[in-house]
């Protein structure tokens, strides 16, 4: 889905270089998973006052923040919002995670040709960035398996250039973890509901998953509600059945639930975003996932159903979901 992207764990004390409360020297309790929880860069407004409370809001109550963008935006010597959102992150201290598209979602358009010239480029950008700001995460390509949909001549020529942008950012930065991103409800071969297709799992394409063999982790966006009426309605092992699929470390960079009237038959409300959200980490428990990404913090002018995503109204005001989302923070 082409979105508007201009997109700190469980505390816990320190022992011995493990996070979890310490406990009498020969019997320490046993270490809880954490995820690293997030939202996309999603203000108010880009108004000098609406940016600084969004990340007072968003890094006070979570690890990480995502940008989604153009992947020549990453350009170390530009002043993007990339560079923004790196620079910023000292001061208020979260993880900042840049993930750079090269396609448009809904046509599977490519943004420019990926002919040498552009892959020099954003070999370039990629590897001048991690090297700059050795972030702990990169991801390089947003929901890819569309692009397959469209074009798989496109998808496989990235999924070869992937390999070699994961190289370089490796010989710069050694320890950030590249990956790219799967769209995970078309993975699974669901394209009916608010996709406006038909659901046929026959159709899954989870053998994509291993064209990213260097990939260090597998992560998806999911919006659930574009098949399901109701939380209650997903399945137990929705979230489940990716670990049958690989054995690497789970994320999830979008995550989405609207909160007000869409098409009719599919309306939502307050209070049906706030039960996803505790469904959503009741379906993950076994998954384990390294992150989790909300979509917004605030509604921003996106289509429909999108455009109440926001875990926060237009107005400032905070949902439900926005409670439930930071209690175990």
């Amino acid at each position: 889905m082409e979105k508007i992207r201009i997109t700190k764990s469980v505390s816990g004390i320190f022992c011995a270089g493990m996070i979890f409360a310490c406990g009498n020297g020969n019997n320490p309790p046993p270490v809880t998973h954490q995820i690293l929880k997030g939202v996309s860069i999603s203000p108010l407004s880009f108004s000098t006052a609406d940016v600084t409370a969004f990340f007072e809001k968003a890094a006070g109550n979570g690890d990480i923040i995502t940008w989604a963008g153009d992947w020549n935006e990453l350009d170390p010597a530009g002043s993007g919002a990339p560079i923004f959102l790196a620079e910023t992150a000292s001061t208020y201290k979260y993880e900042p995670l840049t993930i750079s598209q090269f396609f448009i979602q809904d046509t599977g358009s490519l943004v420019r040709p990926l002919d040498t010239a552009n892959k020099n480029n954003y070999l370039a950008y990629a590897a001048g960035y991690a090297e700059k700001y050795q972030p702990a995460f990169m991801a390089f390509g947003i929901e890819v398996n569309i692009l397959y949909e469209k074009s798989p001549a496109d998808f496989d020529d990235f999924a070869a250039f992937f390999s070699e942008v994961y190289d370089a950012v490796k010989a710069v930065s050694p320890d950030t973890k590249v990956f790219t991103v799967f769209q995970l409800e078309k993975l699974k071969g669901l394209s009916g509901g608010l996709f406006g297709g038909v659901n046929n799992q026959q159709l899954a394409n989870w053998l994509l998953l291993d064209k990213f063999p260097k990939s260090d982790l597998a992560a998806f966006t999911t919006y659930p509600c574009l098949i399901y009426k109701d939380p209650a309605d997903i399945p137990t092992d929705y979230y489940a059945e990716i670990v049958s699929h690989t054995v690497k470390p789970v994320a999830f960079t979008e995550i989405g639930w609207y909160a007000a009237a869409s098409p009719a038959g599919w309306e939502s409300s307050d209070a049906e975003q706030a039960r996803f959200v505790d469904t959503f980490f009741a379906l993950v428990k076994d998954v384990e996932p390294e992150m989790a990404i909300w979509s917004f913090l605030f509604d921003q002018n996106a289509a429909e159903p999108f455009r109440t995503m926001g875990l926060c109204r237009s107005d400032g005001t905070c949902r439900p979901g926005w409670d439930e989302w930071i209690k175990d923070k």
